[in-house]
């Protein structure tokens, strides 16, 4: 009993609450009231360009309640903004604090989710926290249910992430991850998506904290936008099909020359030849389109170059031996079928390389 004091009292002074809000209502004095009464120390508002009207409701909770800090955008900015606005301000006016939890000023986070979630990342340390509601739950609104449903399959389709919640705005982080958080793209509800998506990349992991799923049937506003949301998730891997294919263009005309006007007179390592031929030059535009373009590379473009090669080299060999194989089995020395071969083989390798290059040649770990 005296430990769980002990760690929610830690919770309560060594976290930061953020809270982005954009033209209150009198719920968003009920969040601050409630965590005010609850004992948390750090509560650091950020209005988004709230109009007149709607000021005075920081101005009430600042006056209720004086330890709270409120940062103000002269226009709207977005949410991302706000976020990375409160992010920076405490890296570099709380550096004390050991982290902060994001929170929503709608009232669907309770206190003692909040709490939780906070108490759980200090104790693991170095992973964000994610508050995950319970889709399955009755009265969670259709459209809640259906978005995060396709998102969950896309990010565990596209990225390797398995998450039971993907838009949830409760989210405890650890202190260290703050500035880099900032430079994350997005300015908008598509940051906290952002975010998600380049944890992984970062080497950041995560944990999923359950919470209540609260939803006003009354009240109910959804910001997820299925086109808009899935193909924020799905467009790295729709570059790297993009960038593969015009590859794959280089590479198979070439092979296809190689083969037609080398073929004869490189005998059995005909394949082989062309294999590496192609490849050579389709390899380093690919290289340079997905470093770029594809996975936005900001770190050693000599370590991702050299990491690319050596996936590179043993796809190729991989590539050329079946196709070696096949032509062998189906007797086959017509170019243009051996090319169609090569183009099969090279769509099963696809998948392969794609999980590699995020993982592991363009990874932002350090």
């Amino acid at each position: 009993m005296e430990e769980n004091a002990q760690a929610r009292q830690l919770c309560l002074s060594s976290l930061a609450v953020i809270l982005p809000s954009l033209n209150p209502d009198k719920k968003f004095l009920a969040v601050i009231d409630g965590l005010a009464e609850r004992g948390f120390k750090h509560i650091v508002v950020v209005d988004d360009g709230s109009d007149d009207e709607h000021r005075t409701f920081f101005e009430r909770a600042q006056a209720a309640h004086p330890e709270i800090v409120v940062l103000h955008h002269g226009v709207n900015r977005g949410k991302g903004r706000a976020l990375k606005t409160a992010f920076a301000y405490v890296a570099d006016k709380l550096p004390e604090l050991r982290g902060v939890i994001t929170i929503d000023g709608d009232g669907q986070h309770l206190a003692d989710d909040i709490i939780a979630c906070g108490e759980r990342m200090l104790i693991e340390g170095d992973k964000v926290v994610l508050g995950c509601r319970d889709f399955n739950a009755p009265g969670v609104p259709p459209r809640s249910v259906a978005g995060n449903k396709t998102t969950a399959r896309l990010f565990r389709i596209c990225y390797g992430i398995r998450l039971s919640d993907t838009q949830t705005g409760l989210r405890a982080i650890p202190a260290q991850y703050l500035r880099a958080f900032c430079g994350i793209e997005g300015e908008r509800f598509e940051y906290e998506t952002n975010m998600l998506l380049n944890m992984k990349r970062m080497g950041i992991g995560f944990s999923e904290q359950p919470i209540a799923t609260v939803y006003d049937p009354e009240d109910y506003s959804s910001h997820y936008d299925a086109v808009k949301d899935s193909w924020r998730i799905f467009k790295v891997m729709f570059k790297f099909l993009i960038s593969s294919l015009g590859s794959t263009i280089i590479d198979l005309t070439v092979f296809y020359l190689m083969m037609r006007f080398f073929g004869a007179a490189a005998g059995k390592y005909a394949e082989l030849l062309s294999t590496a031929v192609a490849r050579a030059l389709s390899s380093f535009a690919n290289f340079n389109a997905n470093n770029s373009v594809v996975f936005d590379n900001h770190k050693s473009y000599k370590r991702a170059l050299l990491r690319y090669y050596c996936l590179c080299i043993p796809q190729m060999l991989v590539s050329a031996g079946l196709v070696t194989l096949i032509n062998g089995l189906l007797a086959n020395s017509v170019p243009i079928i051996a090319t169609l071969i090569k183009f099969a083989v090279d769509i099963c390798l696809f998948f392969i390389s794609y999980q590699i290059q995020r993982e592991w040649v363009f990874s932002q770990k350090k």
